[in-house]
């Protein structure tokens, strides 16, 4: 863009777009156009001769006002010091817009200077989108930046609930659009098997070990322990295994012994369910590494040497309010042993050290608090704590027949991801999960999310590939093969419903990269509902079949391209694109 400092003859720099090939082709010669005018506008004296504010190109609210707007006069103006308008008009006499997609120009309100696409443009991204095939969509527009997405990281003591349903969906479809963006995406669950958690594992283990020989009341099962059904049928088979090897054992061994049966056994079974959910991690990080390793000390030591720390009751606090929390942190108990904190913060520096230039981390909402004080503690290690970031995910509230529903059918107990992913296709899962963004509250219908009707966003997406799908069939069995087609023939594609359709396949690629930039994969879900919609609109209106053979030819070449985007889309939301419904 031109600085304050440049002259009017200068050109302004290209716009490195990460929009579509033809979007961003179109958008910087609609640049060059306007300041070639200017220029002109100046050598007539029409205009002096300053510095050229920054201007913006951008869609108009309402499309009657042109497919572009540029606000060049208004932001001039000052420049100038001239009305807006009177600058428009003196552009719009020096224009020239041979040689570019747009066929006219003109002015509107205050000065906005508004361009219309020619037929040459929407030829173009139709060509465009069925060259690049399975690629189109996907740009560079991350440079190849190292992204870690940590998600799920689910507490390996029990079964994963439906926070993790949507975390799940939602981390694994941002790492998704990231990766489509152009960045080098890792994908990660830390896995808490260290500290408190794992204790209270093993004490509620061990509990249930005991009452399973000798008896209910034998021991009283601690209040405060995990009560799921789940242990007790750890319990069960670890005495099947073992017998009453462990029951007169010394209570620390028991427990470790109960806790090395039973944590795999969970991690496993973590693993099976992701998988069936379609997400893959790179890797499993395990908290005891840290431990092990001596991280977790050496960064208690690492925040003591800055004097970040001090002793009080027996134990070591951080100075968190000092680096953005609320309130100063424990890191080590006065039992001599580390805070589930202090360990964070080592993991989130291994991180770092690992090479990654951003870290995103999607929590529950609960973890709100969590949020300012890692990266205060990034900061306070000597890391940068705006490359943490993290994507905070609200409550999930499954609906059936119009009423909540907090129990599985199955087993009567809370739901499950397992429970989930038994009622519902996986497709619909992943689909609904990131149908809102993250930051807010969600109602999940069961009722809706297995319906084979329009209602059914997933169904409605599926429905439109199918039929799509369905139209080259039929055309086959009467003989009608799509070819090649010109630019000339696909200029052809000019009623209303063509463009709005060629329009929006255009916005993929811009799409994919403002949902990288917001962490929003939801907005891949409503560009897919809004293709959808569109192609059903232009096959209600224009015939394919039963066209002059150049038309013909035109439209089953923006079907496909409207299959490929489509596709392309789904496949990145690990959603299937069925050719038949």
């Amino acid at each position: 863009m031109k600085t304050a400092g440049d002259s009017i003859p200068r050109r302004q720099r290209k716009v490195e777009s990460p929009m579509s090939k033809i979007v961003a082709l179109a958008e910087n010669q609609l640049r060059e156009a306007v300041l070639a005018a200017l220029g002109a506008a100046v050598a007539a004296e029409e205009l002096p001769a300053e510095p050229i504010p920054a201007f913006t190109v951008e869609v108009p609210g309402d499309r009657a006002h042109g497919d572009l707007s540029a606000n060049t006069a208004m932001v001039s103006a000052k420049a100038f010091r001239l009305p807006p308008r009177k600058i428009a008009e003196s552009i719009l006499r020096h224009l020239s817009l041979e040689g570019t997609y747009f066929e006219k120009a003109e002015t509107a309100g205050p000065g906005f200077l508004n361009f219309f696409l020619s037929p040459a443009f929407y030829a173009d991204v139709v060509a465009d989108v069925l060259e690049q095939g399975e690629s189109y969509g996907r740009s560079d527009y991350g440079q190849g930046k190292r992204v870690m997405v940590e998600f799920v990281s689910a507490n390996p003591t029990g079964p994963m609930h439906m926070g993790n349903a949507r975390g799940g969906a939602l981390g694994d479809c941002l790492a998704a659009v990231l990766d489509a963006a152009g960045y080098s995406v890792w994908r990660e669950f830390y896995v808490n098997d260290a500290g408190n958690q794992i204790e209270k594992f093993g004490v509620s283990l061990e509990a249930r070990y005991i009452q399973h020989l000798r008896g209910e009341d034998a021991v009283e099962f601690p209040e405060d322990a995990y009560h799921g059904d789940d242990i007790r049928e750890h319990a069960a088979n670890f005495a099947a295994l073992y017998g009453d090897k462990y029951l007169d054992a010394p209570a620390e061994e028991r427990r470790a012994a109960l806790v090395a049966y039973a944590l795999p056994l969970n991690i496993e079974r973590m693993h099976r369910d992701l998988e069936k959910y379609r997400i893959v991690y790179d890797e499993w990080f395990m908290e005891s590494s840290l431990h092990k390793s001596g991280a977790v000390q050496a960064v208690v030591d690492l925040l003591a040497q800055k004097g970040l720390t001090y002793e009080k009751d027996g134990a070591v606090w951080y100075k968190a309010s000092e680096n953005g929390g609320e309130k100063d942190e424990v890191l080590i108990r006065a039992n001599g042993n580390p805070t589930y904190f202090a360990a964070d913060i080592a993991y989130h520096r291994n991180k770092f050290e690992r090479g990654f230039d951003t870290c995103i981390d999607v929590w529950g909402a609960d973890h709100h608090g969590h949020v300012a004080r890692m990266k205060g503690a990034m900061d306070a290690i000597g890391l940068d704590g705006n490359k943490l970031q993290v994507v905070l995910i609200q409550l999930v509230r499954l609906m059936q027949g119009g009423e909540v529903v907090r129990m599985s059918k199955r087993s009567g107990k809370a739901i499950q991801l397992s429970d989930l992913l038994d009622e519902v296709p996986v497709d619909a899962a992943r689909f609904f999960f990131n149908l809102r963004e993250a930051n807010t509250r969600m109602d999940f219908d069961l009722d809706l999310a297995v319906e084979q009707s329009s209602s059914n966003p997933v169904y409605y997406v599926q429905y439109a590939h199918a039929r799509i799908c369905s139209i080259f069939k039929n055309l086959a069995a009467d003989g009608i093969l799509p070819r090649a087609c010109t630019q000339a023939e696909l200029m052809r594609l000019s009623t209303p419903e063509e463009k709005e359709l060629i329009r929006h396949l255009a916005a993929c690629t811009g799409e994919i990269v403002a949902a990288a930039e917001a962490y929003e994969p939801a907005r891949i879900t409503r560009y897919c509902m809004e293709l959808a919609t569109l192609f059903h609109k232009f096959y209600n209106a224009c015939r394919v079949k039963g066209e002059e053979e150049p038309l013909l030819q035109a439209r089953l070449a923006l079907c496909a391209a409207a299959r490929t985007t489509l596709k392309n889309v789904l496949t990145l939301l690990k959603i299937e694109a069925p050719e038949a419904m």
